[in-house]
């Protein structure tokens, strides 16, 4: 995630930009990721070339912490621990040795210590203002260093730093043409007293005179429709950059007026604007996470393309084909994106209409998309209208084209339910592709490739096969086998299995209670289990060979559970991996499979999991944050913790205090539940709880006892030890044990009885 702070260094030859807890350095040129600057252990905030080396680059971040790099080498200079989270850094020409940074709602100057030492703490602090904005867009030097300007709400204020005083300057909410004035970014020319300021209305002001406060002058010029998100001067001074959610970049000629030059289609809307220092290159960050590199003539020379943070509507996809992550992109699109180079490959135009960047404009937005297995087919919904009387979508099936190396769309199907289509899903058959559709109007419905009624042969399109319901129940989600042999469709908390050959309903299966979310059949050597989730927060599975039933119920927050099919306890539970609820998740396969032999992380031995957050701003409201968390990257070394010796027995599964399931039990209607005799042998084995290391060493023990029993000399060293061990007292008398009891005896002390503990516990 590009998080749109980020520096053009000097001649354009780099692009630097903030991406999580790390700085991405890019070259202009190829558009490539060269390398990152990794130190920070929170989200990095801001960035600022050093003035006195340009091949330097101050970070910043909310953990405390201001670094220095050389970001052509990506070496780690200094650390300075400032101790408070800092949200943005600035820096000045005339201010050598000192940087600003936005402190809460101060504004400080921190003087960086002079030290031999890589780290160091910087405790000398001023204050130089205590009221600023919240938006780092609202502060910026002025005239080389000279003053500092910065905004908030209604009020405007500068601060000289010879005179060591503050003016301000206010605007009332809006005018007697219903103007929004409230201040939403700040520029100063380079070399005139000159500050511009962007409002909510769309206006720009040039502010002028301000040093005789009561002087003050300003000038109007408008052309955004919408609220201005950023400004910049370019080196010389001789045009202003201003963008906003237009999506258009406006270069506006200094002193001449009204004149100005455009640079539309974008893409999302402007968060940033920055030039090169010799000003023959522009960058602009959007909100669709992009960063266009432009040259000075107004022509788009690059493309960085980062993972889209708009919300994501589709699941999380893997295409089959090129192993890239797909989603949501830009409006109106979907995003190929490899997560293993961390590199956008292309967008696929899906609603193929022009977006208008307008806030509560009604357009069409992709909802759902699915990938048959070999990655020829792609099915996809796209719909508009929150109202059902207003809905409006479209089913549409693309193909592959090898020629083009993307998909093109192959059947368009207007009314394919008479309401929302809520999930769908391909046959895993790789000989004959089906498609299946649930939607709100209480149906499923089956789409195959048509057939010509003359000659009997498929034809390129596709059409209904079937139609099916039950009881005028909503359907909730689908999934077939991994043979394709069975269809399995949620009906609110009734499974229904389908045969998709002859279309008979062959079982039913009933659920505890709460709604079932989703449905899932195993794979490999689990494909005869049906895995589903209800709204109770309850894991189902269903041995579909013998109607064997296995419920557990999870909880935890931001909690990632790992399960085998057919074992109720968790093979891998990981507490607490982000800060906020866990929104999607996905498998992303290796490009080469791991050889761990610890079971606990086989599961990862072939792929990595990847997951999305619910919400994309996670510190103080205020900064934003990557939505996407590598589950073995990000918390590899909480992961080595946890696979030491010392944390194994800790992080063993104990039995719950009250078990939950024995209260879901209890509470379930008795015509829903499985056969006692299921129940019974399922409550037992709960109790139960396997000790492998017990095993393995019964198993020792075993092949040992030839050994012990030829080495008499030995044992009865052992016994002689074993009577001063238990003699207690000079008038105890304690019995003499054989071979086979004292043998029995080691069995008795290493077994695990904790397991009693939580049965007592769970007595009322």
């Amino acid at each position: 995630s590009l998080d749109g702070k980020y520096k053009v260094q000097r001649h354009g030859l780099f692009v630097l930009c903030t991406s999580g807890d790390s700085v991405k350095v890019y070259s202009t040129r190829t558009e490539e990721w060269l390398h990152s600057l990794q130190g920070h252990t929170n989200q990095v905030t801001g960035i600022a070339l050093n003035p006195a080396n340009h091949l330097q680059v101050y970070s910043c971040s909310a953990d405390g912490t201001v670094k220095l790099w050389d970001f052509i080498d990506g070496i780690l200079i200094k650390t300075f621990i400032i101790g408070y989270p800092l949200f943005a850094i600035y820096v000045s020409e005339k201010h050598e040795g000192i940087v600003f940074l936005h402190i809460g709602f101060q504004l400080v100057a921190v003087h960086l210590p002079k030290s031999a030492e890589q780290e160091v703490e910087a405790k000398e602090l001023s204050a130089v203002s205590r009221h600023i904005s919240p938006n780092p867009s609202c502060t910026a030097f002025g005239r080389e260093g000279q003053y500092i300007a910065f905004a908030r709400n209604l009020q405007l204020n500068v601060y000289f730093f010879r005179k060591q005083k503050t003016y301000s300057f206010s605007l009332k909410a809006t005018d007697k043409k219903g103007a929004k004035n409230a201040f939403t970014c700040i520029a100063c020319h380079p070399t005139d007293d000159c500050i511009a300021t962007g409002h909510e209305d769309g206006k720009i002001r040039l502010w002028r005179n301000f040093i005789h406060k009561k002087e003050y002058t300003y000038s109007t010029q408008h052309w955004h429709h919408n609220a201005v998100n950023t400004l910049c001067f370019t080196p010389e001074g001789t045009n202003l950059l201003s963008g906003g959610i237009e999506s258009v970049l406006v270069q506006w000629q200094y002193g001449t007026g009204n004149r100005k030059e455009f640079l539309p289609r974008l893409g999302g809307s402007i968060l940033h604007v920055s030039t090169s220092s010799d000003g023959q290159l522009f960058c602009t960050s959007h909100s669709d996470n992009k960063i266009t590199v432009i040259e000075s003539s107004f022509k788009v020379c690059g493309v960085i393309q980062g993972l889209v943070k708009d919300a994501v509507l589709t699941d999380l996809m893997i295409d089959p084909r090129s192993k890239a992550l797909v989603l949501n992109g830009k409006p109106g699109h979907l995003q190929f994106y490899s997560l293993l180079r961390d590199k956008h490959l292309y967008n696929l135009d899906i609603v193929q209409q022009e977006y208008i960047y307008e806030a509560g404009l009604d357009q069409f937005e992709v909802v759902k998309a699915a990938f048959d297995i070999k990655g020829y087919w792609l099915a996809t919904v796209e719909e508009r209208g929150q109202k059902s009387s207003d809905l409006e979508f479209f089913l549409k099936l693309w193909s592959y084209d090898e020629r083009t190396q993307s998909f093109v769309l192959n059947t368009t199907i207007t009314a394919a339910h008479t309401d929302r289509i809520i999930s769908m899903c391909f046959s895993s058959s790789e000989e004959t592709t089906m498609l299946v559709t649930i939607a709100e109007d209480g149906q499923f419905k089956a789409w195959c490739q048509g057939v010509d009624a003359d000659t009997q042969q498929d034809q390129n399109f596709w059409s209904c096969d079937f139609v099916g319901s039950y009881h005028n129940l909503k359907p909730t989600n689908c999934s077939f086998s991994a043979d394709s042999s069975l269809l399995a469709v949620s009906f609110q908390e009734v499974i229904t299995i389908w045969s998709p050959d002859t279309w008979e309903l062959l079982t039913t299966l009933c659920q505890p209670p709460g709604v079932i979310r989703d449905l899932c059949f195993g794979r490999l050597s689990c494909s005869k289990y049906l895995i589903s989730t209800t709204t109770r927060n309850l894991l189902c599975c269903w041995n579909l060979l013998t109607c064997a039933f296995l419920m557990d119920s999870f909880s935890g927050l931001y909690t990632v559970f790992v399960f085998k099919p057919n074992e109720p306890r968790p093979l891998f539970t990981h507490k607490n991996v982000c800060s906020e609820k866990i929104h999607r998740a996905v498998f992303v396969p290796r490009e080469e499979p791991l050889n761990n032999c610890d079971e606990s992380s086989q599961w990862l031995n072939r792929s990595q999991l990847y997951f999305l957050t619910q919400n994309m701003l996670v510190i103080d409201d205020s900064v934003a944050v990557t939505p996407f968390y590598l589950l073995l990257g990000k918390h590899r070394q909480q992961q080595q913790k946890l696979n030491t010796p010392s944390h194994q027995a800790a992080d063993r599964p104990q039995q719950p205090q009250g078990s939950v399931t024995i209260t879901e039990l209890l509470h379930t209607p008795a015509h829903v539940l499985p056969p006692a005799s299921v129940l019974c042998s399922m409550f037992v084995s709960s109790l139960l709880i396997s000790n492998t290391g017990e095993m393995e060493s019964s198993e020792q023990e075993m092949n040992s006892e030839k050994e012990e029993e030829d080495s008499e000399g030995e044992m009865e060293a052992c016994d002689s030890q074993q009577e001063l061990r238990v003699q207690g007292s000079v008038d105890e008398v304690t019995p003499k044990l054989s071979k086979a009891q004292e043998r029995e005896l080691k069995r008795v002390r290493k077994t695990d009885f904790s397991w009693m503990a939580g049965l007592i516990a769970s007595k009322p």
